[in-house]
């Protein structure tokens, strides 16, 4: 049996991970006061302590905007910790199956980024996550990299428990409309991660390891997403205050923010489909599961 250790267990994903892996092995849950991303020298120890066949790390930093007055620490997360992680991996032949973000890119390409698309990240988390990514590559560690964005879930902090807050509070909203993406469930990422770690404990093909892009299908912009909200506050009954002539569309040049958002953050899934034989569902499903988890339990 699998011997799987998961990092950030109290965060959206870590939570959701918790969930999908507890069949597939021993599973070793972490949470920051157990191994602490932010002190990479200490990381070796942990793992020699726990001895994992697979380390699956969903821990990061990601204050997006905070992070570029905290370069240092979010770098010591996101990229100094997985090289730890990654080194430990491949002096014991264990899989390293980390999770990275669209921030990589720049945002200013017109189509879905594929996997081979050249780089170029625009902020302080966008480079962490991009260094992290480089360390891994670099070990020769048998590793998965899972990039994905706009993520959602009933456990943590997003995008979609932030509107309805607002949304219960004012009479009146702005939200940016030219920034696109997936938003994606964490219990989805959870999901195929399980997938492929499943395929992996039957027969270690090498040929399968690499980097992904992992989000769910369709598109849509922040003001989009937050009027299908906004529609499913309606057909669920849950009482808010902001109408929908009342929510307007604005460009992200009017919402300034110190981290620089991609403007595209669709990522092209074609790869881990092919590979693992899956099919993402649409954006607007998952995210109504998860309001349906958050509004209607």
């Amino acid at each position: 049996m699998s011997r799987i250790l998961i990092t950030g267990i109290n965060g959206q994903l870590g939570f959701e991970l918790r969930r999908s892996l507890a069949m597939l092995g021993e599973c070793i849950c972490l949470d920051r006061q157990q191994l602490d991303l932010s002190r990479p020298a200490d990381i070796d120890a942990v793992l020699d302590q726990y001895q994992p066949d697979i380390i699956v790390n969903p821990a990061a930093y990601t204050a997006v905007d905070k992070a570029e007055s905290d370069a240092e620490l979010a770098h010591a997360v996101n990229a100094a910790a997985p090289a730890a992680m990654a080194d430990w991996a491949a002096a014991k032949n264990a899989l390293l199956l980390h999770y990275s973000t669209d921030y990589v890119f720049d945002g200013d390409k017109a189509t879905p980024y594929a996997e081979d698309d050249a780089t170029n990240p625009q902020s302080v988390y966008g480079l962490s996550k991009y260094r992290g990514e480089q360390a891994i590559r670099a070990s020769g560690a048998n590793h998965i990299i899972l990039r994905t964005s706009w993520v959602v879930g009933a456990h943590g902090g997003n995008f979609l428990k932030t509107i309805m807050r607002l949304a219960r509070e004012r009479d009146s909203l702005n939200v940016v409309a030219d920034q696109i993406g997936a938003p994606t469930p964490a219990a989805l990422i959870a999901d195929v991660t399980a997938h492929i770690i499943k395929q992996w404990q039957t027969n270690q093909d090498k040929q399968l390891l690499g980097t992904y892009h992992l989000t769910s299908s369709g598109s849509t912009s922040w003001h989009g997403y937050t009027a299908y909200l906004l529609a499913l506050a309606e057909r669920y009954g849950v009482a808010l205050q902001l109408k929908p002539e009342n929510l307007h569309a604005i460009p992200g040049s009017a919402y300034p923010t110190p981290a620089k958002r991609p403007g595209n953050s669709r990522l092209n899934c074609s790869k881990i489909q092919g590979a693992f034989g899956l099919n993402m569902p649409a954006w607007q499903s998952g995210v109504e599961q998860v309001f349906q988890q958050i509004f209607n339990s």
